[in-house]
């Protein structure tokens, strides 16, 4: 059972890392600055916002 949780928030925290990533992605620069970052750390601000 723990292995099957284990599991579960994994693949839960892959998808939340992804869907973050996603959604970054389809805003523009103008936005991105805005919000203070830059399309380069759009993967670093998805690991750290999932936990992944």
């Amino acid at each position: 059972m723990l292995l099957l949780t284990a599991l579960f928030e994994r693949v839960t925290r892959w998808w939340n890392y992804r869907r973050t990533v996603r959604e970054l992605s389809l805003l523009t620069d103008r936005d991105l600055h805005d919000l203070g970052l830059n399309r380069s750390e759009i993967n670093l601000v998805a690991r750290n916002a999932s936990g992944f």
